[in-house]
């Protein structure tokens, strides 16, 4: 996810800006070097995706565009679904051919998760609706946070998150959801969070045991936390139903500019048998942004 402040907010409330911005499709429309570097990850000839990684991309990183010209765009890019869309955006997507991969709402916080039992009941609350809206529109992942630790041993955020989650769990068993507990770093953009190691929320999920919980594993937040993200994945990838990208440091494309070899983990994410969405979560620095995720989609395709 992304930086602290513009993710809080954007999680709070994913405003649909008015920006008349370009949606040019067909030139790269970069600046300078930007427009050079896209150009040359991307080459001169455009060739069909592979069909091997269902690609998505996080709209919030894109909040100035209109949500109707983003999917509309990210729909002509090839990408299959859009990440962390309200209930009230989903069918803007669906206009396009695309799904909601994410589901979210204004009320899912970062900071304030399941760890806190005084959170349960309104959480719990208001999850439930979120599933059944979820179910009936055939989407299968639903996010959840683990909140700050506030102090916390990691058992006891485990098992105040578990106690929590439990009811909301088997709600999901139930309707074919699956829960999806984001992995943040607490080093650059969410300081306190505690779902911040993939062991940590690999031990949530056998705590809690059922299929319908799973793990977000951000690329970008876990690298900044843990590295080895490779083998973590080989490790791990039981735990795992949802993948993010990003590129570290900073945030933004996931080119040469930045230090992961995205397509030696996109490889290794389908060795494990994968078959879910990975969805493009940077921010981009180009002037032409659908440029930018188009060429994040070409480094992920293989």
């Amino acid at each position: 996810m992304g930086h602290s402040k513009g993710r809080r907010t954007a999680l709070k409330n994913i405003a649909l800006a008015t920006s008349g911005a370009s949606l040019g499709l067909s030139a790269l429309s970069c600046n300078n070097e930007k427009k050079e570097q896209a150009q040359e990850n991307l080459g001169e000839e455009q060739t069909a995706l592979k069909g091997n990684i269902n690609h998505a991309a996080c709209y919030w990183c894109y909040g100035d565009m209109p949500l109707d010209n983003f999917a509309q765009g990210a729909a002509e890019l090839g990408l299959k679904g859009i990440d962390l869309l309200r209930p009230e955006e989903w069918e803007v997507a669906e206009n396009h051919g695309l799904k909601c991969s994410v589901a979210t709402d204004t009320f899912a916080n970062i900071e304030n998760g399941f760890n806190d039992p005084a959170n349960h009941a309104d959480l719990q609350a208001q999850y439930a609706k979120l599933i059944d809206k979820a179910a009936a529109k055939g989407i299968k992942n639903v996010i959840v946070f683990s909140g700050n630790r506030r102090d916390l041993s990691d058992e006891e955020g485990i098992a105040n998150c578990a106690e929590g989650l439990q009811p909301l769990v088997k709600q999901a068993e139930e309707n074919d959801v699956v829960l999806i507990m984001e992995l943040l770093n607490s080093k650059v953009d969410h300081k306190d969070y505690q779902c911040d190691h993939t062991a940590w929320g690999a031990q949530l999920c056998e705590r809690i045991g059922s299929d319908n919980f799973k793990l977000l594993y951000d690329i970008y937040h876990m690298q900044i936390m843990e590295g080895d993200v490779i083998h973590t994945i080989r490790d791990y990838n039981q735990y795992i139903a949802h993948y993010h990208t990003g590129g570290v440091p900073g945030r933004n494309e996931i080119n040469a500019s930045q230090e992961l070899n995205y397509p030696a983990i996109m490889k290794a994410i389908l060795e494990t048998g994968y078959d879910g969405y990975v969805a493009q979560e940077f921010i981009p620095t180009y002037e032409d942004k659908l440029a930018a995720l188009q060429e994040g989609v070409r480094i992920c395709d293989v």
